[in-house]
């Protein structure tokens, strides 16, 4: 993507409003389809949804939507009333539309029909038709029934004298079928493409972020983020006042919770030297996720609620699409994750993922050699009728760095993407396992890689 952009045209489009027959239509479906099959534009699904969509609604007439503030909303999700000079996003990316398809008719080796030009200051697109310079004036002809009478293009070969044998009637016999399958063959072309384009026009508009959460973003109800919060104790004042070699030090709740008691290895201590501390507990990649979660969903306006603790229970999740965070410090996430092909495993006082069967793949956390964590792993599922009868997303890590980087997995377009890249085509319709993993340096979780993707 170009890091510059051109300059702000006006909000308006083309003044260009007369309409295209079957061929002509046909000839510029053809053009947009070969050019986002090749290489230049393969690579970015960003500019061929922006080619799609200007070109199709250019050839419907629908001029309206071509106008920057409607693409940012409509191809962008950009808010209504947002600051097209603050927000450059379409003209960014029109520049780099109109950078490809320079470079794609470069490296034509031979000329197309019509050519598909996006010019500097305009979003609707101009075809340059190289068949006949009256196919391009018939754009601007209100009548072109009326005007002109379209040829077929022939090879050269073809347009020769013919034959001494051959009368001038066989020859126009000849033209008249050779015209009336090329004209055949463009209209199914052109129904084709139609049909393509309405599928397209379902769900062009929406990311894969988008699709991976639409059964939240669809429900009438707000999403419920859930974050657990586990038991806390903490030494009493009692402990560090029998401990404490500066009399009254500790007195107050603010040093004996930053600062650690004077205690030796050997000394021993009861359990009422221990009080709980119920304002106290939530991990900080729990906290992390549940931040990016909820500001994911804020600025897609769909209601949310953060819930913590005790502040919910079965049966909210069971009339509220929810996301449960966190693992084995989350009770829900292991009940409703139990059996899975995924899962986490506590054995033998370790930790781990293992993935379901005999010969199941395992991933543990890992750690340097005094003991600072290194490595990390996480599993995101994804239940479209969990066991709560709602839609469920678990987001959670062997430790609080896994489910840090689970969080980010499924709040980025980018990761989300890469870790669907493999999957069925059909997965909006499924349940999802990704497995995650993060490379922990100085106790920061590093981005997610997927390491695995069970799709059912």
């Amino acid at each position: 993507m170009g890091s510059t952009t051109e300059p702000i045209p006006r909000e308006q489009a083309s003044g260009d409003d007369s309409p295209f027959d079957t061929l002509q239509r046909a000839s510029v479906l053809q053009e947009l389809e070969a050019i986002l099959s090749s290489p230049f534009f393969q690579t970015s699904k960003r500019c061929k949804q922006f080619l799609t969509y200007v070109v199709h609604h250019r050839l419907e007439g629908n001029h309206d939507r071509l106008k920057e503030r409607t693409i940012g909303v409509e191809l962008f999700q950009r808010p209504p009333g947002y600051a097209t000079g603050d927000d450059p996003v379409v003209r960014v990316q029109a520049g780099e539309v109109r950078r490809r398809l320079e470079q794609y008719y470069h490296a034509a080796s031979s000329q197309a029909t019509v050519r598909i030009e996006l010019q500097v200051g305009s979003y609707a697109p101009k075809f340059r038709w190289a068949e006949s310079p009256q196919l391009e004036s018939l754009q601007n002809d209100p009548h072109p029934q009326d005007t002109l009478q379209l040829t077929p293009h022939l090879p050269e070969a073809s347009q020769t004298a013919p034959p001494v044998a051959e009368t001038t009637q066989q020859a126009r016999n000849r033209s008249r079928r050779r015209w009336a399958l090329q004209t055949a063959a463009l209209a199914v072309a052109a129904g084709l493409a139609l049909i393509g384009w309405n599928a397209y026009r379902a769900r062009a508009s929406k990311t894969v972020l988008e699709e991976f959460w639409s059964p939240a973003l669809t429900s009438s109800e707000p999403v419920l983020i859930c974050m657990a919060k586990p038991t806390v104790y903490l030494p009493s004042a009692k402990l560090y006042d029998r401990h404490s070699k500066t009399p009254g030090k500790f007195q107050n709740l603010f040093e004996r919770l930053t600062q650690p008691p004077a205690l030796q290895p050997t000394d021993k201590l009861v359990w009422g030297d221990m009080e709980q501390y119920r304002d106290y507990g939530l991990a900080t990649g729990d906290v992390y996720a549940a931040i990016r979660l909820s500001s994911l969903f804020g600025q897609s306006g769909k209601r949310n609620q953060v819930r913590i603790g005790d502040s919910y229970s079965f049966e909210d999740l069971r009339n509220f699409p929810a996301i449960v965070i966190g693992a084995f410090n989350n009770r829900w996430t292991m009940q409703m994750t139990s059996n899975l092909h995924f899962g986490f495993i506590e054995e033998d006082g370790e930790s781990f993922i293992r993935e379901q069967g005999l010969s199941g793949r395992q991933w543990h956390p890992k750690s340097g050699a005094n003991g600072t964590p290194t490595e990390d792993f996480g599993i995101v599922t994804r239940l479209l009728n969990s066991k709560t009868g709602q839609f469920v997303v678990a987001v959670a890590g062997v430790k609080s760095y896994g489910t840090q980087a689970a969080g980010e997995l499924v709040t980025s377009e980018e990761y989300l993407e890469k870790a669907l890249r493999t999957a069925p085509s059909d997965w909006r319709r499924k349940n999802i396992q990704i497995v995650v993993q993060t490379t922990v340096t100085d106790s920061i979780s590093g981005p997610p890689q997927t390491v695995a993707v069970y799709v059912w």
